[in-house]
């Protein structure tokens, strides 16, 4: 038998594990907490960020380590598609935006465009406008068909929302959606003028194109929608609830595009 005291033995039992451990499982289930809200995405480093925002004073590599040795991974992004990226230009609007996707305020460029989601009821087609500025989703429609009114009570929900009170750049593919007669009237109607990538070229278009990777990774991906109303409440909640005011961007120094703005028009009211 070893030469140890019982109640030093005792002590040992009720304490086995060091403080550093023991806060490691404290440090460990505020991690958990984070990942989970943000649906099973973040890695590392948008949860290294929600901590030291939330006052945790600890490593991203600490916060590396607990993961992984926890089997807490981000969701991680799809293969570039091979292929040729050419393309012809536009002929309703030449490409104005001309892949340049940053903007110095609010509502100088919005980019448009739209994916489905499949449900056991059959398509649903979503349209989205996203500003440049801070990546923030700022109308969006849903329908069972891809019309031309698809596309456009997005845009209207995007000018109801926002009021610009210039000019704004509004960039979209070449679909028949977005040449229309009644795309076009309404753009010239509500003071947007019209950009278009060149013809099958995806990266002409690549911040939306980029949102919706997102959404179907993050969230359509993972899910099977019985009815298009399920598809749509979730899609619902990922925008407002998710996206918008909580998912961190790294083209917007880490901050949801809810906050980002935020902070821009608090320094503009501190000038």
């Amino acid at each position: 038998m070893m030469a140890v005291h019982p109640s030093g033995y005792y002590a040992w039992c009720r304490n086995a594990l060091s403080e550093r451990a023991r806060d490691d499982q404290r440090l460990l289930g505020l991690i958990k907490h984070a990942w989970l809200e943000s649906g099973g995405v973040y890695g590392y480093r948008k949860i290294h960020q929600d901590l030291r925002e939330a006052g945790e004073a600890c490593g991203k590599h600490r916060v590396a380590r607990l993961m992984r040795r926890e089997g807490l991974r981000s969701q991680t992004g799809y293969r570039r598609r091979p292929g040729c990226y050419g393309g012809a230009p536009a002929r309703v609007s030449p490409n104005h935006l001309d892949r340049r996707f940053e903007a110095t305020a609010p509502n100088i460029v919005w980019v448009t465009d739209i994916t489905y989601i499949r449900t056991y009821e059959g398509w649903l087609y979503l349209s989205v406008v996203i500003d440049l500025f801070s990546r923030q989703v700022v109308g969006w429609s849903m329908k069972s068909r891809m019309t031309t009114d698809l596309a456009l009570d997005a845009l209207l929900a995007a000018v109801w929302r926002r009021k610009p009170q210039g000019v704004v750049m509004v960039h979209s593919d070449q679909g028949s959606q977005f040449s229309s007669t009644d795309w076009q009237s309404f753009l010239k109607a509500n003071q947007l003028v019209g950009s278009m990538s060149r013809r099958g070229n995806c990266h002409d278009n690549a911040v939306a194109e980029s949102f919706f990777q997102l959404l179907k990774r993050e969230r359509i991906k993972r899910r099977i929608y019985p009815t298009r109303e399920a598809a749509r409440s979730d899609v619902f909640d990922y925008i407002e609830m998710f996206y918008n005011p909580r998912r961190r961007h790294g083209t917007s120094d880490d901050l949801s595009p809810v906050e980002y703005e935020r902070r821009y028009f608090q320094s503009l009211r501190g000038v």
